[in-house]
């Protein structure tokens, strides 16, 4: 079950309240200089578990849309986003093969193994054939105990589980990289746009400081 979207209002405001301009900055640069080049300027973009909206906000396409369990989504969401209230494994509001690429990030670990399933399941439904899913995830191999510091994180998921997902919900792999991002802006993420943009320039950097895993999947 997901947690109900008033507790996630407070918990994530608590959480975030002193980092939102830092994170805004990391996914402009993000999306630019790495995700864009998996995303058609002309595509239907859908940002599954939004959060914040850094990504949806950031990215450039032809139509975006956010869905998150957290109200607060209407609000984060930039001017032409798309926003939708609901569970991420019954988003009604889309049609069946509407959507040329989904995104989730962060997201897994706060929910249980059927709920990761059947998001998976969904985000099939609603991706066109020639789709792809993206996932961002905090990969536990390299995470350590670090993964529990959060107390909503009650799933551990790694490269290999995540992967084992992708190929049981319909999914080929078509790209892993299972060290790409540090765990979290709290720890040693390169701080400013410069910095960042070097770091998504040199992958021996992901090998040391990497602790988030990348996939993207397509429709089998």
């Amino acid at each position: 079950m997901q947690p109900h979207g008033e507790n996630l209002r407070d918990l994530y405001a608590r959480r975030f309240a002193d980092e939102q301009e830092i994170r805004s900055d990391l996914w402009e640069v993000l999306c630019r200089h790495f995700f864009q080049q998996f995303v058609p300027k002309d595509a239907v973009v859908l940002d599954v578990a939004a959060g914040h909206c850094e990504f949806v906000n950031n990215i450039r396409a032809g139509r975006r849309i956010a869905v998150d369990l957290n109200p607060d989504v209407v609000l984060r969401a930039a001017p032409g986003v798309e926003t939708h209230v609901c569970r991420s494994d019954e988003m009604t509001p889309l049609e069946t093969g509407s959507v040329d690429r989904v995104f989730i990030s962060n997201f897994f670990e706060h929910v249980p193994r059927e709920v990761i399933v059947s998001t998976l399941d969904e985000c099939r439904r609603v991706l066109r054939p020639d789709g792809r899913l993206m996932v961002l995830q905090p990969n536990v191999r390299y995470c350590g105990r670090d993964y529990w510091m959060f107390l909503d994180h009650i799933t551990p998921v790694d490269d290999r589980a995540l992967a084992e997902a992708f190929r049981a919900t319909g999914f080929d792999v078509e790209r892993s990289i299972p060290r790409f991002l540090p765990y979290t802006t709290k720890g040693r993420l390169p701080s400013g746009p410069g910095l960042v943009k070097l770091y998504l320039k040199v992958p021996l950097a992901w090998k040391v400081m990497g602790a988030q895993a990348f996939m993207i999947g397509r429709p089998a």
